[in-house]
């Protein structure tokens, strides 16, 4: 995955709302972990994994992947917010959990860790921890990367469009 380009990218959307929303002077760190841990949850929602009592199938794989880059780009966001964007490697060897519910659980681990550590190697198992996810749920790097292109200008449209 091309990190670089990814931070790049969320650098711009970054600074563009930041600056639209007079923002450039707060400290958005907790509210970047509550929307990552609120994209998570529309993510398991759109997955209906946890779901043991209904039998509607998950969402189509596009409104599931796009539900997933809601959630890089706020771990992307909250990389740049503790300066590790520049680092050149984010894969960390973790164990993979046994079932997509075990792993949607050990990505809420990872960002209780990150959060209250705030340290470079937490941040890199919070990336893994959610890549594993990703995998799981059927992507690959290139899936992901087009689908955060494709939604980063879609965020973009969305601030010129007062949302």
């Amino acid at each position: 995955m091309n990190y670089q380009l990814l931070f790049q990218m969320q650098k711009g959307l970054d600074s563009h709302i930041e600056s639209n929303h007079g923002l450039e002077e707060e400290d958005l760190f907790e509210r970047k972990v509550l929307a990552l841990l609120v994209e998570l949850g529309e993510l398991a929602n759109e997955t209906r994994c946890f779901k043991f009592w209904s039998l509607k199938p998950s969402s189509p794989q596009e409104t599931v992947l796009e539900e997933f880059v809601d959630g890089i780009h706020f771990i992307l966001s909250l990389g740049i917010e503790c300066g590790f964007d520049a680092e050149k490697e984010y894969a960390v060897p973790l164990e993979k959990a046994e079932s997509v519910n075990g792993q949607f659980l050990s990505v809420y681990d990872e960002i209780g860790q990150f959060r209250t550590s705030r340290s470079l190697a937490d941040y890199k198992e919070l990336i893994a921890a959610y890549l594993q996810l990703g995998e799981m749920l059927g992507f690959n790097s290139s899936d992901i990367e087009k689908a955060y292109i494709d939604k980063n200008e879609v965020n973009y449209k969305r601030q010129a469009e007062g949302y």
